[in-house]
């Protein structure tokens, strides 16, 4: 017999308890392959886990969908943010704007160089920084900086907030539906594994490929070793021929 592997995805330890049960539900009464204690405990643990499996599949397409659009605005509002700076300095340079007024928009009066702005951490401190020193500034009477004006670069910053804020969340609640999901795992391999052992255990007195496709059809899932013979209707034929050849003799349908 070829070896059988418990599931190692979510989806796939979804599809398993889906099979047995569905399979143990539309089978004849004659067959009682899952005792009605495991197969009603197997229907119950299906809703939440199914539901919490749905639900990361979701959230997972929505944040790959979501993280495109995300990574387009927090580029954007590096791009404003640092091209202004770059102006404030070459206005500063050509003397301008004097140097000390830099101060106002935190940034070092000796040094024409843009900030680090690799993080989003940076991106949220600079920006908030630059809009309030351009403002402190005009407010005592500097005509404003064009191109980018600093109603351009507010405008891809206050998008870059929202949407930051809005990824956070999303981010938050897809560990909790991880930390959920991991909680269900465990109790589904423990269920899968219970309910593969019963299953095996109904038709261990079938001829090997009757009984290895008697179990798939429950859901089990088998893997065959490398080199190994694969089952056949002809391996049940051909052991059938040997058994009623010799009767006497003990056989295992693990032949």
């Amino acid at each position: 017999m070829p070896y059988r592997r418990l599931p190692n995805t979510d989806l796939a330890r979804l599809h398993a308890l889906q099979n047995a049960v569905q399979r143990a539900q539309t089978a004849d009464y004659t067959e009682q392959v899952i005792p009605y204690k495991v197969l009603s405990e197997a229907q119950r643990f299906l809703v939440p886990f199914e539901n919490a499996v749905m639900q990361s599949k979701d959230n997972y397409n929505s944040a790959v969908k979501a993280n495109k659009q995300y990574r387009h605005i927090v580029q954007n509002a590096r791009m404003y943010i640092s091209h202004f700076i770059q102006v404030l300095n070459l206005a500063v340079i050509r003397g301008e704007i004097k140097k000390e007024q830099k101060l106002l928009y935190g940034l070092d009066p000796h040094q024409n160089v843009v900030p680090d702005l690799t993080t989003e951490e940076y991106i949220l401190e600079w920006g908030q920084k630059i809009i309030e020193g351009e403002q402190k500034r005009m407010a005592n009477g500097g005509f404003p900086i064009y191109n980018p004006a600093i109603n351009k670069v507010k405008v891809h910053y206050d998008i870059f907030c929202e949407h930051q804020r809005q990824h956070s969340f999303h981010v938050q609640n897809m560990e909790r539906v991880h930390g959920d999901l991991s909680s269900l795992r465990a109790q589904a391999d423990t269920l899968i594994l219970n309910l593969w052992n019963m299953i095996e255990e109904f038709y261990k007195g079938e001829l090997p490929y009757a009984r290895l496709m008697k179990c798939q059809l429950y859901g089990v899932i088998y893997y065959y070793r490398k080199g190994e013979k694969k089952l056949t209707a002809e391996t049940d034929r051909e052991l059938k021929r040997i058994r009623d050849i010799q009767p006497t003799i003990q056989w295992s349908v693990e032949e």
